[in-house]
């Protein structure tokens, strides 16, 4: 079973910058799929970011040039950089986590989550 937990929420005003961290209790970085999804109030949850096994990044348009993943495979940590933040990635963010190769943005794909961390910004 793979328990992931997040940090690194808050809240900071539209243009600045937040890091989310995602720790896994199990390294499935080698033989799975990461993730970063949000979910803002009355609206259904999104992807923002997915990282395979080999580091194959998706993005999702919205955050693209403003969002970066990375992972410290030691640390068995994903990392959501966040920059030039604006009101409408206010959300609580979620990691999650998934066995094998396949690896996109579709929530449904994944088995794992974490408990999620809230970030707002405000304009």
């Amino acid at each position: 079973q793979v328990q992931l937990v997040e940090s690194g929420g808050g809240s900071v005003q539209a243009g600045g910058s937040l890091r989310l961290s995602c720790t896994a209790s199990e390294y499935i970085y080698s033989s799975g799929c990461m993730a970063w999804f949000r979910q803002a109030p009355g609206k259904e949850r999104e992807g923002v970011l997915a990282i395979d096994s080999v580091g194959f990044t998706t993005y999702a348009d919205s955050v693209k040039g403003r969002f970066a993943i990375s992972r410290d495979n030691a640390k068995k940590t994903l990392y959501l950089e966040m920059s030039n933040l604006k009101p409408d990635d206010t959300a609580m963010y979620y990691c999650a986590a998934r066995h094998g190769s396949w690896c996109s943005l579709d929530v449904s794909g994944f088995n794992y989550w974490g408990q999620g961390t809230q970030v707002t910004v405000s304009s």
